[in-house]
């Protein structure tokens, strides 16, 4: 695959009900994690980039947002949503999370350099997010993607397609999903 056209597709449609507010506009040092989200496809190499907006409407500057009407049913529908929104020329994309904000852009440089077409960064030894998936596997994710599951399904389902990439150099994909995840984060 070749590494140009990699576009970045950041889910961040969620309410957080656990956190008690959408996730997408919390801060962490200093910046909401939706830009932050942004900031890390941009640096590592991803254009455009593409931000799936739902709980919450929120201005997100050097992204195009796209709205998931269905973002209660879970991260599914975010992904289907925003690989429909991807430009033609989009060869790939590197999805990542909104709420993990320690990931750093060299783990996107190191999806884009594997030159896999479909492959998912591990940490430990564990496989994690962000994931890199080609053109020729987007109808196939989108398939599976339901309820809070993205892309892990057609992974799982497709094991002799997926390049894993080591990204413990990388950050660390620890995520908020409470205010004790948040304020455990902010004291480290």
């Amino acid at each position: 695959m070749k590494t140009g056209g990699v576009a970045g597709l950041l889910l961040a449609a969620g309410q957080g009900s656990r956190l008690g507010t959408p996730k997408a506009l919390v801060e962490y040092d200093g910046e909401r994690l939706v830009d932050r989200g942004v900031r890390l496809l941009e640096e590592g190499g991803c254009h455009p980039v593409v931000v799936v907006l739902g709980a919450a409407t929120v201005q997100v500057r050097g992204a195009a947002t796209v709205r998931n009407p269905g973002w209660a049913s879970g991260m599914g529908s975010s992904l289907r949503v925003g690989l429909v929104a991807l430009p033609g020329e989009a060869e790939s994309v590197v999805v990542a999370l909104v709420d993990q904000p320690l990931i750093r852009p060299g783990a996107v440089r190191a999806l884009i350099a594997s030159g896999a077409g479909l492959a998912v960064a591990t940490y430990g030894g564990r496989r994690r997010n962000p994931v890199l998936i080609g053109r020729e596997h987007f109808a196939g994710v989108a398939e599976l993607a339901e309820g809070d599951v993205g892309a892990r399904a057609y992974i799982k389902a497709h094991p002799e397609l997926v390049t894993e990439v080591p990204c413990d150099g990388h950050g660390d994909p620890a995520d908020i999903d409470t205010p004790e995840d948040l304020h455990l984060l902010e004291a480290e």
